[in-house]
């Protein structure tokens, strides 16, 4: 989507956005109040915001420790290959790891970086001695333990 896009947004579907990024629940009556306008407007731009892909969905926000998920490593990925055809065959096979939460290719010494959440260091390093070093074309890894999480949100 073109950065002009976001320039299209007014101060009302500002405010939407912020309000559904924290809150994805609320209804549309407490949005438009919020908001500062009346239910129908509300919701007509609600919609158009989601249909026209600024919102892409709505989500529970889980908690890590409760589901055993609490450890995050960060794993450097370095491949052997990065013809397209190469780039591919990874980007389809590591979307198959769950315990991979995000892949983001990276312009610099490595190609992939990886968060991956596990219960604990022994479970990371079974992911990663099974699971992700044996992704197509991985050359080398290198992980870094977060030690705490001081700000770990999405857009």
């Amino acid at each position: 989507m073109k950065s002009s896009n976001i320039r299209q947004l007014d101060r009302y579907d500002r405010k939407i956005i912020e309000i559904v990024s924290q809150d994805g629940r609320i209804s549309v009556t407490d949005l438009a109040r919020k908001v500062g306008l009346s239910k129908s407007p509300c919701q007509v731009r609600l919609r158009r915001l989601q249909e026209e892909k600024f919102i892409t969905g709505f989500k529970a926000v889980l908690n890590p420790e409760r589901l055993d998920k609490k450890h995050i490593a960060f794993a450097e990925v370095k491949l052997s290959d990065t013809t397209e055809k190469a780039l591919q065959q990874f980007n389809e096979a590591v979307l198959k790891i769950p315990e991979v939460e995000q892949c983001h290719m990276i312009a610099g010494p490595f190609d992939y970086l990886l968060k991956v959440r596990t219960s604990d260091i022994h479970a990371y390093r079974l992911v990663l001695g099974e699971a992700i070093s044996s992704l197509p074309h991985v050359a080398n890894t290198s992980t870094h333990v977060v030690m705490q999480a001081v700000k770990d949100s999405t857009f």
